[in-house]
């Protein structure tokens, strides 16, 4: 049996080496490194994927994040909600702008921002929230929509982990993940659902007039070459990755069923298991498992954790340690013991490998050296 891989990224590439091939060389080809034809065509083929009107691409995932708050006009000292459970970036661009993340708690089912902390996070400060499609499904985005109305905020969702994932309304209506807010934000890092080989990064709106504004951030606050209408960044998908992405994108529905056959063996290995505890999937949205994290119950989780490693079996902790306990944003005055479903889940949560060429047999020598461990 071939070792066992988090996220087998050769594997991967194996299965679409010709086809990626041809798209590189067909860049060197034409020499058209920044901002080439690959780069256009990308974001337009990723808004009719996904039903937004207009894509923006970026350098990464967190540039899209910083450029959508820059382009909504965010003062220092506003608030913007976001979930402590989450990877830090998500707060990072918060802080970097000189606004104040004001942090909730999160389901412990579901791992979405949980909509009754929601409620009572709001305050006079509060200009926007940040709900975040962890693990690769949506959050609770109708009731996310109708409080923002309501209190006039501003919804970036960030969609770094659930490109693809597919929401639907009280009313019927179906809309994929970023496509929803005032402005989406994904990353295109390799070991996303939709990776490229390198750093790359995509903002969704439908507001053609805010589309233009995020262009001329990420581009150096330009519209015309070297006039510039506002402060910006440089914040560029080059001509390599987006061509690399058109690829990928072609196969994206493959591997997001690929995930969830993964994800639902695992769920029939665990059932009623009791130190196991798998994840929910959220009754409106679809779940394209960019991770499967089960939480484990009644027993050590770095125990397991290591046990597994000694045995070849990698897995992550995503994520160790609350936002809101993270040194790097004790200056907002958080304490332990504020969120206590996110400081729970940092101790219980583990992140199986799940993977688009995942064998069987890896797959059960997994479960095996799971249950083993519970019962050696």
């Amino acid at each position: 049996m071939a070792s066992i891989q988090m996220v087998d990224l050769r594997a991967q590439y194996e299965q679409i080496k010709a086809e990626v091939d041809q798209a590189i060389q067909q860049v060197l080809d034409t020499t058209a490194f920044i901002n080439g034809p690959d780069v256009k065509a990308f974001s337009a083929e990723l808004a009719d994927y996904t039903g937004a009107r207009f894509v923006i691409p970026c350098a990464n995932g967190t540039d899209a994040l910083q450029i959508a708050m820059m382009a909504l006009g965010f003062q220092p000292g506003d608030e913007i909600i976001v979930p402590t459970f989450t990877y830090v970036a998500t707060v990072e661009v918060i802080a970097l702008l000189g606004l104040k993340p004001k942090f909730v708690d999160v389901l412990p089912d579901t791992y979405e921002l949980d909509p009754k902390a929601l409620e009572e996070s709001m305050g006079p400060r509060v200009v926007g929230i940040v709900p975040v499609h962890l693990y690769g499904q949506c959050s609770n985005m109708e009731f996310i929509l109708d409080f923002a109305r309501k209190n006039n905020l501003k919804v970036i969702e960030d969609t770094a982990q659930a490109i693809g994932a597919v929401y639907t309304f009280s009313d019927g209506r179906k809309a994929q993940a970023g496509t929803m807010g005032d402005v989406g934000t994904t990353s295109f890092f390799p070991s996303k659902n939709l990776g490229c080989y390198g750093d790359g990064g995509a903002m969704f709106t439908n507001d053609p007039v805010f589309a233009e504004t995020l262009r001329m951030i990420a581009n150096h606050g330009q519209k015309k070459k070297y006039y510039h209408d506002s402060i910006g960044v440089n914040s560029r998908l080059d001509t390599l990755q987006a061509a690399i992405l058109r690829v990928k994108l072609r196969h994206l529905d493959r591997y997001s069923a690929s995930r969830n056959e993964v994800a639902d063996r695992y769920d029939k290995a665990f059932v009623n298991h009791p130190n196991i505890k798998t994840p929910k999937r959220a009754a409106n949205s679809t779940h394209v498992f960019h991770q499967y994290t089960v939480q484990v119950e009644g027993a050590s989780r770095d125990e397991l954790k290591a046990y597994l490693q000694e045995n070849g079996v990698p897995t992550m902790v995503y994520y160790p340690v609350p936002l809101h306990r993270q040194n790097a944003y004790l200056e907002y005055g958080y304490s332990e013991g504020d969120f206590p479903i996110a400081e729970s889940l940092c101790n219980k949560v583990l992140s199986l490998p799940i993977h688009t060429e995942m064998k069987s047999e890896q797959q059960d020598f997994i479960i095996n050296t799971i249950k083993f461990f519970f019962t050696k």
